[in-house]
């Protein structure tokens, strides 16, 4: 107890964990070890807890932990290196995962530059689409998005994460301005002749209309926002926004760093919307949770344009840690594995299992909404979630989530089995019945 009395003091003291206040810090849990989809807690007063991880480390670890396939993929590189510089070589396993990537995406994305964090991917595209109107002799420096996302806490995806409900209010006025169109109606069955949609495109289209010269890029995750508000929205909202760009040059850029490899049910979600966008970014679960690592998919037509002369000649940017040949190694192993457990099946399962746990929810005089998507299960509260409480209570029930804002939501391993799923239902439902009413 004395070491573990120490190492917590020692957290305390020195350790900033993020979104916290380094002055008033909560109190971490001790992660001492993972299986499967399992974590091996220990409690400050010492006592030990073995929780269902709900959150996938972040919506990354899909396959579980201590996965032998990738464990092997990592010992197996570690046996050769495990990192070169990437700026005058290159290695076979980010050849073979660039191969492999440009293989799962349609043929129009050819190109693919690695990144270090999804953060540093949505920094790639953006450049990309500013250096390739320079190199076009067009000044455009806006992105038009729409409110509800989030995109990354660096400097230019904050600036298209929403200004105002989203975590980086406070930097308004400093960061770059961009365009934000409404949210789009919530749900991904909201027909495109309904009410609310047609006046969203309405609004949409003419908010675009005022901006279209300026306007470098549109910037949107997919059907569905993640950390902006677990929002699902319609297909046909983002093909909107992909015509509005293209009706008036400009680029569709897809985040999929959190709907990318099976979340929302296909391997990527773009699949749902039917529009190849011009550049793609991809990170989280690309390497299974085990290292990070993002990629960034471009046209030819992209890479050309930011590669010439007009434009600088090359694309300014290269991160110490690109592609990393121990992270490569793993995402190709990663992506083997999803292929071999039918990721569709899993999800699938996912899905079902999610929405007979969380039904009950929608009894309770707290909460706003149910609402489930692939692997994504969503209880949306009628006021702030109390997340120490709830976080609490759901770990007495052997479950880990970890809440934000009004919602108490799980993305679970897509290897966790049924009475894992089932557990988290009765965890997540118990939890807020218990703190929220």
């Amino acid at each position: 107890m004395g070491d573990l009395g120490r190492l917590f003091a020692l957290d305390q003291a020195h350790v900033w964990h993020p979104y916290s206040s380094a002055s008033d810090p909560g109190v971490p849990c001790l992660a001492e070890s993972a299986a499967g989809v399992r974590l091996a807690l220990r409690l400050r007063d010492g006592s030990a807890v073995e929780a269902i991880d709900a959150m996938s480390s972040w919506w990354c670890a899909i396959h579980g932990y201590a996965v032998p396939e990738l464990d092997a993929a990592a010992q197996r590189q570690l046996g050769r290196m495990s990192h070169v510089m990437f700026g005058g070589l290159t290695h076979e396993p980010a050849v073979a995962l660039a191969e492999r990537l440009v293989g799962l995406t349609p043929e129009a994305l050819q190109r693919v530059f690695f990144a270090d964090s999804g953060s540093v991917a949505v920094e790639v595209a953006m450049k990309m689409a500013l250096q390739l109107h320079v190199g076009r002799g067009a000044r455009r420096t806006r992105f038009f998005t729409i409110r509800g996302g989030y995109h990354g806490d660096t400097f230019s995806p904050m600036s298209v994460t929403d200004p105002v409900g989203g975590m980086h209010s406070l930097f308004t006025g400093i960061l770059p301005e961009h365009l934000f169109a409404p949210a789009p109606p919530a749900g991904v069955d909201v027909a495109d002749d309904d009410p609310a949609m047609v006046e969203w495109e309405r609004a949409t289209r003419r908010l675009y209309a005022a901006h279209a010269d300026e306007v470098a890029a549109v910037i949107v995750e997919p059907v569905l926002q993640g950390a902006g508000g677990m929002r699902f929205y319609s297909p046909y909202a983002v093909r909107v926004l992909a015509s509005l760009a293209r009706e008036h040059g400009a680029l569709v850029i897809f985040d999929e760093i959190a709907t990318g490899f099976g979340r929302t049910g296909t391997l990527f979600a773009m699949e749902q919307v039917g529009v190849v966008p011009d550049i793609m970014c991809l990170g989280k679960a690309l390497t299974g949770g085990y290292l990070t690592l993002s990629a960034v998919l471009c046209t030819r037509e992209v890479a050309e344009g930011v590669s010439s002369e007009r434009a600088g000649g090359a694309l300014m940017h290269g991160p110490t840690f690109m592609a990393n040949p121990l992270a490569c190694s793993i995402a190709l192993a990663s992506l083997d594995l999803l292929q071999a457990n039918d990721f569709r099946s899993q999800v699938a399962a996912l899905q079902a299992g999610l929405t007979r746990g969380l039904a009950p929810a929608t009894g309770l005089s707290s909460v706003r909404e149910v609402r489930v998507l692939g692997g994504v299960g969503v209880i949306q509260l009628r006021e702030p979630v109390r997340v120490a409480q709830v976080t609490a209570s759901a770990l007495q029930r052997g479950v880990w989530v970890r809440p934000f804002r009004d919602l108490v939501y799980t993305m679970p391993p897509f290897v966790t089995g049924p009475d894992d799923v089932s557990a988290i239902g009765e965890a997540l439902v118990g939890a807020v019945r218990d703190v929220h009413g």
